[in-house]
């Protein structure tokens, strides 16, 4: 049996002075010293990554503890806090949203287990995250973590991205293939938009959670798996088994444990946070100074509805990582969900706001284009394809600016 040691520096230093006293002593290495070599130095780094992870934990935590005055804030804290002196192992920062809170903690105890694990929760919420979360605080955190997008496979080649395949057993199949359950074993396999999967492929997926057995395709040998599955949707599974387009036992079977991640605009509290991880994270990958945010955009930020979740406020730091140089505003922000000002309150929004010229300028200009669409819209009767043609403009990127200026393609069709 395979036990799990939480790591601590001393035994990680220790495993290193084990590997210098070994290369030491040796005047020369033959393959399979230089592989026991490897196996060590790798253990070493998975370790390093595992307290590199729990560091960057308790800094956010302990900050933000730091931050909080109220009761109820400390008793929120003093529960983030106890998640910590359990060695709970979580690479990134959360605030004290109570669902979230009790969420992890849940996620915490099923780590232990063998059990599978649904998560369910709008796409850009963090779904993978908690995955690897729940494999690095598992017994399993030192075997393989193995990530599929279901969604993202054709049908046809997703069972052969499961289960592996044989020689010949389809057009262009050279060689025996390993597949995804086979190179996870031991250890965990995460499977997101499961509610993408085939009815074929979910019928082979039932027996693998039923009693570890998979098939190749093409093959008829059973070969068993020991592979603790995670499963992540953004769809009301449930939902889809009263549609029938989702197997209701394999839904049963895939939520022993059933985890739902809130949306970001119901962990306001996190906003701050993440702006501040995400921003030292995109200096250091863009290897740029860590830019400071205009008092404007941070409250911009602070209110925005944020659909996109977690995912979105990160893409929006790199971006405006990149594009300012000390200090980033709102021009920074994607022209999709940059404010603008209207007509009845741009006076009153330059005094209070402060804005510059050119961004004067800018509304101005956007009032225009707006026109321009809806007199164009006019003439082709509404029809989005037709004036995509006409100005030469992808149909989609025309149909989020329609979007962002409050224009309906369908109040046109009778003009």
């Amino acid at each position: 049996m395979k036990y799990f040691f939480t790591p601590s520096y001393a035994r990680t230093l220790e495993k290193l002075e084990i590997i210098r006293s070994s290369l030491r002593w040796k005047s020369e290495l033959d393959y399979t010293g230089i592989q026991n070599i490897l196996a060590q130095i790798n253990q070493v780094r998975e370790e390093i990554i595992l307290l590199a992870a729990k560091e960057r934990f308790r800094q956010g935590i302990n900050d933000n503890i730091d931050d909080n005055k109220d009761f109820g804030s400390n008793k929120r804290s003093s529960r983030k806090q106890a998640l910590l002196d359990r060695n709970f192992i979580f690479d990134g920062v959360f605030g004290d949203n109570e669902n979230l809170l009790e969420m992890l903690e849940i996620a915490e105890k099923a780590a232990r287990t063998y059990l599978p694990v649904l998560i369910e929760g709008e796409s850009g919420t963090g779904k993978e995250l908690l995955a690897k979360v729940i494999h690095a605080n598992s017994p399993r955190a030192g075997e393989s973590f193995v990530s599929v997008n279901c969604g993202a496979i054709t049908p046809t080649l997703l069972e052969s991205e499961l289960f592996g395949h044989v020689k010949g057993s389809f057009t262009g199949s050279l060689k025996d293939r390993k597949g995804k359950f086979e190179t996870a074993h031991k250890g965990t396999i995460f499977l997101d938009e499961i509610g993408e999967l085939p009815k074929e492929s979910q019928v082979k997926l039932l027996r693998v959670l039923e009693n570890g057995d998979i098939q190749r395709v093409g093959s008829d040998e059973t070969i068993y798996v020991d592979t603790r599955i995670i499963a992540a949707t953004n769809r009301y599974l449930f939902q889809m088994v009263k549609n029938k387009k989702f197997r209701e036992d394999l839904y049963y079977r895939l939520s022993v444990i059933s985890l739902t991640l809130p949306p970001l605009r119901e962990r306001k509290d996190e906003i701050p946070l993440l702006i501040d991880y995400f921003c030292t994270e995109a200096a250091e990958k863009l290897d740029k100074s860590r830019i400071t945010l205009s008092p404007r955009l941070r409250h911009f930020l602070m209110n925005h509805s944020f659909r996109g979740n977690i995912r979105e406020l990160r893409n929006i730091i790199y971006r405006i990582t990149c594009l300012a140089d000390d200090t980033a505003d709102l021009r920074h922000l994607p022209e999709v969900i940059r404010p603008e000002l209207s007509d009845s309150n741009a006076h009153d929004n330059l005094k209070t706001k402060n804005i510059s010229l050119d961004e004067a300028r800018k509304s101005a200009s956007d009032e225009a284009e707006k026109k321009y669409l809806e007199d164009s819209l006019k003439q082709v009767k509404g029809n989005v394809t037709t004036l995509a043609k006409y100005l030469n403009m992808n149909r989609s990127y025309l149909q989020t600016l329609l979007k962002k200026r409050g224009i309906k393609p369908r109040d046109f069709k009778s003009v």
